[in-house]
């Protein structure tokens, strides 16, 4: 019988974690019962440096329950860092591993969809939105023009799909092969190339507590997702580069032409406009570059990705 772990990335979640592992256990106990998924399946969530009590309800928990169990960073390191961290953790003794959020948007009643769907072979299992009803219109239309750009960049992903999948054991350790830093975990999955289905369910509001994703934060990922995985900025920059060298190339000709027919104007606006305008692409060229390079400096350090202060469980 497959064995099940459930990975749970939470930062400040003392609102709903309580909630979320009895929901979560019940559907694990559900699955026993059905004999779908090993007796000894159990629930492992990853402290990402929470400042409320996450630890102590999770530390009580297990004292009621030795199938849950947890491992507490030492500091915030970041939700793809947790969910790796929580993965390495798991796939010493799993053979399929289900990541989902404290918050419980997802719907976990999925999860038993997505254990049938392994059994019939598949070894990536994606949760997929098939609505995105619960967010504003700026969210939604930013989030769809984010997949577009991704696709015309090259990037493959699955749209609408966030941290919610279950992966096989074999999956999984093909994926902690990849040793960046920049993890972008919904575009690398993809790229592993095992068979895998969709499934797919409606988002609910959270349970309690608020967003870990304030515009800040999400924009900032979405800019680690381009990086991380294209260098068509780079390519782009090239291309407006040689742009606009042609550009002055033909004014500098239509300008000795000019000149030479005795039509010259000074044109002291249109000279600080192009300044200007040449100048502000040379800024944002220098930073997008400069992006590449801090990224380049960040893995050659080799640093690791967490550490571990506590475990509860093993």
């Amino acid at each position: 019988m497959n064995k099940l772990t459930i990975v749970i990335p939470a930062f400040n979640e003392q609102e709903v974690l309580k909630t979320t592992l009895v929901t979560l256990l019940q559907i694990e106990d559900d699955l026993i019962s059905e004999s779908k998924i090993a007796e000894d399946s159990n629930i492992l969530v990853v402290d990402d440096g929470s400042k409320d009590n996450t630890w102590e309800i999770l530390r009580e928990l297990n004292s009621e329950n030795y199938r849950f169990t947890g491992i507490k960073f030492s500091r915030n390191f970041g939700h793809q860092d947790a969910l790796v961290a929580g993965m390495s953790e798991a796939i010493e003794t799993s053979d399929m591993i289900v990541t989902i959020d404290a918050d419980l948007q997802d719907n976990p009643n999925v999860i038993k969809i997505m254990v049938d769907r392994f059994n019939e072979g598949n070894e990536v299992v994606y949760g997929v939105r098939n609505n995105r009803e619960q967010d504003t219109w700026f969210k939604r239309t930013t989030a769809q023009g984010y997949y577009r750009i991704l696709n015309i960049l090259g990037v493959k992903v699955v749209p609408n799909h966030a941290d919610f999948r279950l992966m096989s054991k074999r999956a999984v350790e093909t994926l902690l092969e990849y040793k960046e830093r920049n993890l972008f975990l919904r575009g690398i999955i993809p790229m592993l190339g095992y068979k895998s289905v969709k499934v797919y369910y409606k988002r609910t509001p959270r349970l309690a507590g608020e967003s870990k994703y304030p515009l800040k934060k999400m924009l900032a990922f979405a800019w680690d997702g381009i990086t991380s995985l294209t260098i068509a900025p780079v390519r782009a920059i090239l291309i407006l580069g040689i742009l606009f060298s042609l550009f002055g190339m033909i004014a500098f000709v239509y300008s000795v032409i000019v000149k030479l027919i005795g039509k010259a104007n000074e044109g002291w606006s249109s000279l600080m406009i192009s300044i200007w305008i040449i100048g502000g692409f040379q800024m944002i060229s220098l930073g997008v570059i400069g992006e590449y390079i801090g990224k380049v400096t960040t893995e050659v350090k080799h640093r690791p990705r967490y550490t571990i202060e506590e475990r509860i469980g093993k």
